[in-house]
């Protein structure tokens, strides 16, 4: 089996992820976006701004009834990748989950009160879920801030951090789109957890 990781960039319902492995040379050896958000739940692409107006009781209900769907989507579409993966003898050995540059997310109440913590609050919502769905199988997620990736990257590969960068953001002109932001991010983020090459 040839060891692979996995990184992720999450957005509102949806989310990036690119598969890196280093059998030799660096290679992309899967991408894809997932939805996370049951479009058959009313606002489960943004639960909380959904919930903005509504009471703490009611939010609490509707958020979990959006957590419980998600979680189902979400471990369903890990289980396939990683299902896949195996097939053709790739083992993930772990995890990258882009992180905001935020703090901890507060109280519902708290959260409701402010535009911008629903922000933070439904980004957090979404990479908890991804997180679980990998450790429920058993993959070690390592939280990573979008901020910080650039300075990782010198900690991790070294001298090598600009050129093995520059050689993840030329990947798309083999692969052709989308090789946006998220997946550029997510593969560098996959690349580090594999290690120094």
């Amino acid at each position: 089996m040839k060891r692979a990781a996995v990184g992720f960039r999450m957005h509102s319902g949806w989310g990036a992820l690119v598969v890196m492995a280093t059998e030799g040379a660096l290679e992309v050896v899967d991408r894809r976006h997932i939805v996370v958000a049951e479009t058959k739940i009313p606002g489960s692409k943004q639960p909380y701004h959904y919930v903005e107006k509504l009471g703490v009781k009611d939010a609490e209900k509707h958020l979990a009834h959006c957590s419980a769907a998600s979680e189902q989507l979400t471990s369903a579409a890990v289980r396939e990748l990683i299902e896949e993966l195996d097939e053709r003898e790739y083992r993930v050995s772990g995890a990258a989950m882009l992180m905001a540059s935020g703090g901890k997310v507060p109280s519902l109440a708290e959260i409701l009160a402010s535009h911008a913590l629903i922000h933070a609050a439904e980004g957090e919502f979404f990479r908890r879920i991804v997180r679980k769905a990998c450790e429920d199988i058993g993959i070690a997620v390592t939280p990573m801030r979008e901020r910080e990736l650039e300075e990782l990257a010198k900690d991790v590969l070294g001298k090598r951090a600009n050129q093995m960068k520059r050689r993840i953001w030329g990947f798309g002109r083999q692969l052709g789109p989308p090789w946006t932001q998220d997946e550029k991010f997510a593969a560098l983020a996959a690349t580090l957890i594999l290690g120094p090459l």
